[in-house]
């Protein structure tokens, strides 16, 4: 029978105790599915005495994560640490100097770092597994790299993040202001201990970085990802979208033009008959589209101990049947350098602003819609004060450039009472 393999985790929180109760339940089922025991030789995390749940007992303890990575009887580093510095980034790199393979769930490494340690994992002989790292318990790393091996990616798009879509879903359902759902979703520990990471889209750009390198054979690129976070979204725009047959998702959104790799997380608003339209709450939604298969729709829970604990595990059968891969679904020399692009592709938007109750004032909006180049499809006025109107305006399809230039051009007519809110409506 064929040696067990050795696993030593750094990281007992939420995920890592998952990682161990679900080695514990199913330790005979994986063993028939793999053809090799699977068992934990030590671990690793900041307090030892903290109560998690688990008597730890059975294994051997490490303080230090490096000095885990490096062990004799380690096979595989399970990295659980988190952070894209410190003691996540030196002890994989001390693992796959010590000639093991690593298995993470950590994609703000990959995304910052992912190029220099796939090179390192690759020249010696090692690999980097990581479906954890993306969406939770959705398997999106394992269907582009190897379910749609035999297409050409076109798009790759999604709800990344579970908190963002519990606070969009939220404010929805409730009628609550965007501060009243983020003070409810801090109390109820759904937000990273910095909020920005979420909130700011920064962790499911991190997500989507990762999955455009593996769809377009590129180096991973966070710095050219268009962001902007779900903070600017009013209740009022909530419910203008829903009005309209739409709602608003915190997208993420990746394809290839003849310009370039667009990259973008941004709230959009999308149709609310679409999958993505109908996604609440916490769960998480990956799109991808082939030339040859079309388009598949993915979703799943994106956090939790069982979720990530299964994408880990995941990983680790796929290592323990002796299958191995090039991190990012080819070699790490052969990536290229992506030249980033804004998006290219014509889309309608949504534009809502306020303008002061005057006469002429909405055929001064429409002017410099018309001068730039944009056509309206719909627009609504709801109830007014004394001393402003609401507007909302649907474009018909029209380029980022222009709308651009025509909320420059807005700034001037002396309208406008306060700062006009334009959001994307993508096709899904």
């Amino acid at each position: 029978m064929s040696q067990p393999l050795r696993l030593g985790i750094a990281g007992l929180g939420t995920v890592g105790i998952g990682v161990l109760r679900v080695l514990r339940q199913h330790a005979e089922l994986l063993q028939t599915r793999t053809g090799r025991a699977i068992e934990i030789t030590a671990v690793s995390a900041r307090d030892k005495g903290k109560d998690r749940g688990l008597p730890l007992t059975r294994y051997a303890w490490e303080g230090d994560p490096v000095t885990l990575a490096t062990r004799d009887d380690v096979d595989v580093f399970v990295e659980l640490i988190g952070g894209d510095e410190g003691p996540a980034k030196e002890a994989v790199e001390a693992a796959l100097a010590a000639g093991k393979d690593v298995v993470t769930a950590n994609k703000a490494l990959l995304a910052i770092h992912g190029q220099a340690l796939a090179e390192s994992a690759e020249a010696a002989g090692r690999t980097i597994r990581y479906e954890a790292a993306v969406a939770g318990g959705i398997p999106v790393i394992k269907a582009l790299s190897e379910g749609l091996a035999g297409n050409d990616v076109t798009r790759v798009m999604g709800v990344m993040n579970g908190s963002c879509n519990y606070i969009l879903t939220r404010m929805e359902t409730a009628g609550l202001s965007y501060e009243e759902v983020f003070a409810e979703a801090d109390a109820l520990g759904y937000l990273e201990a910095d909020p920005q990471l979420d909130v700011g889209g920064i962790d499911a750009a991190h997500k989507l970085a990762i999955l455009s390198s593996l769809a377009f054979g590129t180096k991973v690129d966070f710095d050219g990802i268009t962001l902007e976070g779900i903070d600017r979204v009013s209740i009022d725009d909530i419910r203008a979208a829903a009005d309209m047959g739409y709602k608003i998702k915190l997208l993420g959104v990746a394809q290839m033009s003849g310009r370039g790799l667009e990259q973008r997380m941004q709230p959009c608003l999308v149709p609310d008959s679409s999958p993505l339209g109908q996604l609440e709450g916490g769960t998480n939604m990956v799109v991808l589209e082939g030339d040859a298969v079309g388009q598949i729709v993915l979703r799943g829970a994106g956090a939790g101990e069982g979720p990530t604990a299964s994408a880990v595990m995941a990983d680790v059968c796929d290592l323990a049947r002796g299958l191995k891969a090039p991190v990012f679904g080819r070699p790490a020399t052969s990536l290229s350098t992506a030249t980033p692009a804004s998006a290219t592709v014509a889309a309608s938007y949504y534009l809502r602003m306020s303008l002061e109750d005057k006469p002429g004032a909405l055929a001064k909006i429409a002017t410099v819609l018309g001068e730039a180049g944009i056509s309206i499809d719909r627009m609504r006025q709801y109830g007014h004060d004394d001393t402003s109107a609401p507007v909302l305006i649907v474009t018909h399809k029209t380029t980022p450039d222009a709308i651009a230039s025509a909320l420059s051009a807005m700034t001037g007519t002396g309208v406008l009472s306060g700062k006009p809110v334009a959001l994307r409506i993508e096709d899904v």
